[in-house]
């Protein structure tokens, strides 16, 4: 996942698909735009240092929470969702059902509600096309919302 937000200090949240699953960092990246769209990004040597945590949520596809500041303009972070998928429509479509299903387990929302908030609220944002047939598609929801 070659998502240009995941940096220090943001939070992923995977879905863990099978028992006893492990986990790896693949290329890091000094720079990359949104969408990674030609072949590769900055790529260099990054220290990094991991802290893991289960959580009691049950996920599909992956989700992360973002810090303010580092381009981040809500100044209290947002909660972001994805989709993967061969088809851009189809990935933009899985990352909004995820978000649904955010919304409604962590804010009580219902769908119809859920919905209607990402419609108005919502930053949809292709996040990586470079490894297609797997591309990305993101939902940010800013937090400051729920104030």
């Amino acid at each position: 996942m070659d998502i240009r937000h995941l940096t220090a200090g943001s939070t992923l949240y995977l879905p863990i698909e099978v028992p006893g699953a492990l986990f790896s960092v693949g290329d890091s990246h000094a720079a990359q735009g949104d969408g990674e769209v030609c072949g590769t990004a900055i790529e260099s040597p990054i220290d990094v240092a991991l802290r893991f945590t289960l959580a009691d949520r049950s996920i599909k596809a992956p989700e992360y929470r973002l810090r303010p500041g580092n381009r981040i303009l809500d100044p209290v972070g947002y909660h972001a969702t994805t989709g993967v998928a061969p088809d851009l429509m189809e990935a933009a479509r899985q990352a909004v059902f995820h978000m649904l299903d955010y919304l409604g387990a962590e804010r009580g929302m219902t769908s119809e509600h859920a919905y209607m908030l990402c419609s108005v609220a919502a930053d949809l944002s292709i996040s990586e096309v470079v490894d297609a047939p797997n591309w990305i598609v993101s939902v940010h929801l800013p937090l400051s919302i729920f104030g």
